[in-house]
Formats: structure tokens, sequence, C-alpha cells
């Protein structure tokens, strides 16, 4: 009996101790796949995402050519987007709070880049730039005390009442819609995008349109005696 149990007892250390050198390499395969993943894992992360910022030239371009393939073919082709315009100084405080803060929220980027061409312009840039038969130009691209002239392009856009930063909409044929000036919260930054974005500026246009008509006819109905 006394040998029966002694032979139990080995039967059961060994295949404890089995057990436990099969345990300790199921771990260590384990341990070898979590750290496979996350190399993998760190390879393969998207970059966060951001506005897609552009030049000038390049959302003009980039304008045109979808505004093109859209009239030739609107079911094989998207709608062009509208233009948005960051009017921007190096020496502005407040636009790079802007960067900061209210053009990396999420909301923001996504409504940007779907809705819009986003320019970055620098309101004292150096560069000449030629849109619509006409050169654009610093008058005055000399650095004098952290500052240099204003950029003709950004005084047209601006109508030369010139605060920054100062955001500039345009439509999908260039036209300007609307001027904002200002540090943005993001709320009422993501109002503006989804507004001019989502064209609810035509239907608010279109009532004030109807409100100011039914107004005229009222005040040129002649009056009849009662």
């Amino acid at each position: 009996m006394a040998q029966y149990k002694s032979g139990a007892i080995f039967v059961t250390l060994m295949v404890e101790s089995k057990n436990m050198s099969f345990s300790k390499y199921i771990l260590t395969f384990i341990l070898f796949i979590v750290i496979a993943m996350c190399g993998f894992a760190q390879e393969t992360v998207a970059p966060p995402a951001q506005i897609a910022w552009m030049t000038w030239e390049e959302a003009i371009d980039r304008q045109k050519i979808d505004r093109d393939n859209y009239n030739k073919d609107k079911k094989a082709n998207p709608a062009p987007k509208k233009i948005f315009l960051d009017i921007y100084t190096g020496w502005c405080g407040w636009c790079k709070k802007m960067d900061k803060t209210t053009f990396k929220n999420p909301e923001v980027i996504r409504y940007m880049n779907k809705y819009f061409y986003a320019i970055k312009l620098d309101a004292e840039m150096t560069e000449t730039i030629s849109h619509n038969g006409h050169d654009f130009i610093n008058p005055r691209p000399e650095l004098v005390r952290g500052r240099r002239g204003t950029h003709q392009l950004a005084a047209s856009l601006l109508d030369n009442r010139l605060s920054y930063p100062s955001y500039v909409i345009m439509d999908e044929n260039t036209n300007r819609l609307v001027i904002y000036k200002g540090y943005k919260q993001t709320d009422a930054f993501v109002g503006i995008l989804s507004f001019f974005g989502t064209n609810q500026y035509l239907s608010y246009k279109q009532t004030l349109s109807q409100q100011s008509k039914g107004t005229q006819q009222q005040v040129a109905a002649p009056k009849t005696d009662k």
C-alpha cells in the first residue's frame, strides 16, 4: 500500500512537472505573439488625422479639375468642394492657438476634409500669385521689425479689412461667400463648416429672400378704405 502511494505520488509529481513545463512553454509562446502583434500594430497604425492643407494654387487647380469633370459627367464624378482659407501671419498669437486647438479637433478635421479644399494663406508671403489674369504681389516684402507688408491677394480677399486670423469661404465656382474673423471655439467653428459645407446657407438665403419679397409686397400694396 505504501509502495502504491509512493508510486502515485511520483506519478503525480511527474505530471505536475510536465504540466509546469508545458505551462511555461505556452506562456512564452503567448508572450512572443503579444510582442509580435504590438510591433505589427506600431508599424500599421494610421498617422493621426489632420486637415489636408493646400496651397492657393493647389486648391484652385484641384477645384477646377473636379468642377470640369463633374460638369462632363455628374453621375460618374463627385461634385467639387468649396474652398476654405485660413489667412494668418507668423506673428499672430491667435492664429497659432487655432493651429494648436480648433484645427486639431477631430470633428473640425472631418468636416474640413469632407467639404472643403483647405488653404493656409500667409498674409505676408513674398511669392507672386497669378489668378484670373492678374499677378498679386507683396509690395513690401522686406522684413521690418518682424513683419512684412500685406500681400495683395490677402488684402483683396479681406476687402482690405485686415485682421488675423481671418477665414474666407468660397463656393464651388470660387466666388466668395463669407468672411469670419478671430479665434473660434470648436463648437462654433464646426457649426460654420457644417452650415456652408452642407449648403444649409442656401436654404437660409432663400428664406431671407422670400421674407424680403413678402415685406416689399406689403409695402407696395395700395391701402383701401373700409
